[in-house]
Formats: structure tokens, sequence, C-alpha cells
């Protein structure tokens, strides 16, 4: 077979893996033409990472084929895959820190331990002209940007001689500037005949940078069509198998009261580093303020200290007239705060059952005599468990739960309560469609309840539908705040790369 003019770089057929009872992958078929951006969606468990995993050789399928530019390919492992010209880029770079860019890219690419660094510079520079990627070949990985990493990553597979591209959530820890830097680099290298498989759950991004796109559900194949011929909702529907709608937030009432102020908080990182710089920020009732910012830039910190998990150095917080700057977590609700934190497990305990999670924080009101009162902890419990549409039972332990249902159980837990404020860190990471639109439209309600929420998110999409205000967060600082109406993904980008306000309205 001429495999020059065969039209497909890759073709996956009729992929069957299952893990144990479950049928992860059920007679996938995927073909990806030479030189396209093929999407690949489907909510979590749909099957796209396993099937990714295999055509990498991380995992080898129980029947059905891979054909390599029509012929077939047995991968059994990455070293296979990067034979075959396969290379993939998760969110969780693989790149040695202490190093420069050329050393994690020849990295086990030398057949010898005696290495030319002057001409290895000079191959990594010209391999990245050649590629349109632009990067300082000498400079350390520890020194980089995330979307320069990123770049190393993507030069360190096409150095392999990767003809296909794998991109797993490729712009979840970009800032948009460098969302729309990496789709340039990558319109320029699907020109030179790169093919990419790209898997996010923005459909915004699958419409503007894919030209075909693949969706799983339920290990199956729901649907393959071009991207000029499709729309959101359409993907959207073909994912979860129905009409999604979004979490639409009523209009803006009277401002209320200040109910969180933050004043000049300051806070190290677990390696005594100073991770917030003097933040400060108020939430009133009955409004989101959005926090916004790239990983790793405090909100960890903050959603710690303001939970009662963390340790402020100097500054104060106060809900309302009490200042909990100092308080652990029983205090802090106790001063009618609701805590949703940003990992999820850590908010449960696994070997606990769903009653036993619903009622952890609040043990005390369910003793009789100094004895936990079991008939009306199950009770309660099924009440949560049918008002947040939890499909679980009482007495199932809560790390059997998929991540939306464990969600739900923290959610129900915290806003049966009614607090006053709600800290809500990371709240639809991981979740799939249906279990996303349902936390959100969760939030907006406790809005319309009164309560004062700040959102802290890492995804911008989220931080957009549902703030009344946006406040940046880049260094640990507060690099400006947008209502919004004022707010689009150019200025909150400007300010996530650590432009300040001020200068962002100097350039408008």
């Amino acid at each position: 077979m001429e495999t020059r003019s065969y039209p497909y770089a890759i073709e996956m057929r009729g992929i069957v893996k299952r893990f144990g009872p479950t049928l992860a992958g059920d007679h996938v078929d995927l073909a990806v033409r030479k030189g396209d951006v093929h999407a690949l969606l489907g909510e979590n468990g749909a099957g796209k990472s396993t099937l990714m995993r295999i055509l990498y050789g991380l995992y080898h399928a129980d029947s059905g084929e891979i054909l390599v530019d029509g012929r077939p390919a047995v991968i059994r492992s990455p070293k296979d895959a990067i034979a075959h010209g396969i290379g993939m880029v998760t969110q969780h770079f693989a790149l040695a820190s202490p190093l420069t860019v050329t050393e994690n890219i020849i990295l086990g690419r030398t057949p010898n331990f005696r290495i030319d660094m002057d001409a290895a510079h000079a191959q990594v520079q010209a391999a990245a002209g050649r590629y349109g990627l632009e990067i300082n070949p000498r400079a350390v990985i520890g020194d980089l940007a995330v979307g320069q990493r990123q770049r190393v990553e993507i030069l360190k597979a096409l150095y392999r001689e990767a003809r296909v591209l794998i991109l797993d959530e490729p712009t979840a820890v970009l800032t948009p500037q460098e969302t729309h830097q990496l789709f340039t680099e990558l319109r320029r290298l699907q020109q030179q005949g790169l093919s990419v498989i790209f898997i996010s759950h923005k459909l915004h991004e699958v419409m503007a940078i894919t030209n075909r796109i693949t969706v799983l559900r339920h290990g199956r194949v729901a649907g393959n069509v071009e991207t000029r011929g499709t729309d959101e909702r359409a993907l959207a529907q073909m994912m979860v198998g129905r009409v999604t709608r979004p979490a639409v937030k009523p209009p803006a009432v009277e401002e209320g009261d200040p109910m969180l102020r933050i004043a000049d908080l300051h806070a190290a990182d677990a390696k005594g580093v100073p991770a917030l710089q003097g933040v400060n920020l108020t939430v009133r009732a009955g409004e989101i303020v959005g926090l916004a910012g790239v990983s790793g830039n405090g909100q960890s910190e903050l959603a710690h200290i303001l939970s009662g998990t963390g340790e402020a150095g100097r500054g104060a917080v106060r809900v309302g007239e009490k200042e909990i700057t100092h308080a652990d977590a029983r205090a802090v609700m106790a001063a009618g705060v609701g805590r949703i934190p940003e990992d999820r497990h850590a908010g449960v305990v696994g070997d606990l059952s769903v009653e036993q999670n619903l009622v952890l924080e609040h043990l005390d009101d369910f003793r009789r005599g100094g004895m936990l009162d079991h008939k009306r902890i199950r009770s309660h419990a099924r009440a949560l468990i049918d008002a947040y549409q939890i499909k679980a039972a009482p007495g199932d332990r809560i790390r059997t739960l998929s991540g939306g249902n464990m969600q739900k159980v923290i959610l129900a837990r915290v806003l049966e309560r009614a607090p006053a404020v709600i800290i809500v860190a990371q709240p639809t990471r991981g979740l799939d469609i249906g279990a996303t639109e349902y936390v959100r439209r969760k939030l907006v309600e406790q809005r319309s309840r009164g309560a004062a929420i700040l959102l802290i998110s890492e995804d911008l999409d989220e931080i957009m539908e549902l703030s009344d205000r946006i406040a940046v967060i880049y260094e640990g600082r507060i690099m400006g705040e947008l209502t919004g109406a004022e707010a689009t993904t150019e200025r909150l980008g400007l300010l996530m790369s650590g432009v300040a306000h001020a200068a962002l309205g100097a350039e408008a």
C-alpha cells in the first residue's frame, strides 16, 4: 500500500477493553486523517483516556486493531508508540525541572554518556525553528512559564519524529493568551502534516481548532461529525444523551452587606515561600465573586485559610463582625461559613458511608443522650439524597461513588445548613457535563438565597458564567477586579499573566 497517498494517519478499529465487569471500550472506531486536528469528546468514564492509553501503549486492547498509515501496528508500550510516530502530551508534564530544555528533549535519545552540549543545543534550536516553536534550548525548565513547558513537551514529541500528537486537556493550565499561542502553533504544525488528537471538555475550543470530532458515550462511539457541520449544543447532547441547560444567573439584586472581608492577608506555602502577599477582597451578600488565576498563584492557600485549615501570617479575615483569621475549621463553620474544598476526596472519609459523611461536620446535632441517633441519621441522609439527586444509598461507602455524586454529597452537607458565606474551590474540576451543570445551578440558587459566595476556579468559562465580579490573583496578589460585564477572556488573561489592572486600563 502506498502510505503517502493513504488518507489516515491513525485508525483504531473495533477496539474492545474490559476492566473486570466494566466495558470501558465497546468496539470503538477512530480514524484520524493526516493533517487534521481531531477532537475526542466524552464525559468522564466515556472511554477517552482508555482509548488513548491503548494507542500510546499504556493499556492493551482485548480485541480490535490499530493501523498506522494503513498498516497494522503492534503497540505494547510507549516505546512502540514513539517508534510508530505517536507522541502524547498530558496535563502533568513529564519534564525534569532542574535540567535545561535541551537536556529534557534529548534525554534517553543519546547512544552514549558523552554529549556535545553545544551541538545538542544547536540541534534543538534548529528543530524549534523548523516547527515554529519559540523556545530557548539553554533555559532551565524550572524557570519557564506553564505555556513554555507545554511547548517543550510538544517539541520533545516532534523531535522524536511524531507524526501524530495526542494532547490531553492541553489548555487546562494555560491563560487565554497562552491558549491562543498554542492554537497558532497547532495550525502551523497541521500545515506541515502533523495529525493531532485533541481531548478537551471546552466545547468552544473544540469548535475553534478542530476539523473533525468523535464523541464517546458509555464506551461507545455516539457520533462522528465534521466540526463545521455541528455546534456546541449538539455536541453536548451527543455527550450526555439529552439537551443540557446552563446555569442561568438571575439579574443582580440590590447590593447586599459585606459578609466576607479579607484585608492585607499574607501567608506562606508548605515550603515557607510567600504564597499570599497582601490580599484584599470583599464579598457581599447575594453575589458571587470569582477568583481567577493560573494554578499555583496562592488560590489553595487562600482557600485553606478561609476554611480554617491553613495558617495566615498577618492580615485579617472577617465574616460579618466575627474575625476568623486564625480560627480552626469548627470555629469557621460556627461563624456561618460553608466550605466546599478543591479536593473532594479530602472533603470526605472514603471508608465511611454516605449517611455518615452527610453528618460528619455536625455530629453533635445527631446525638441523643450522648449516643448517635442512627435512625435520624439515616432519615436525614434519605432526605438529602432525594433533594440533591445523589445516585447512592445511605449505607454505600462514599469511595464507591462517582466524582459527581461525591461532590453532591459535599454540596448537600454544606448547603442544607444555609451558610451566610460559601467558600467553594474548583467545584467542577474533573466532573462531566451533567454534574457540572448541576453544581453550577446549585451555586446560583445559593446566590439567589442571599449567600455571599467566593468561587475559586481555574476554569475561566465557569468564572465568567457565574460571577458578578471577578478578581484575578497572580503570585499571591490581586492584580485587579472586573465586573461580570467588563470581563473578557483577553482582559482576564492579561491580569492572569501579571499585568496590573492600572496598566490594562491604560492600554484600553
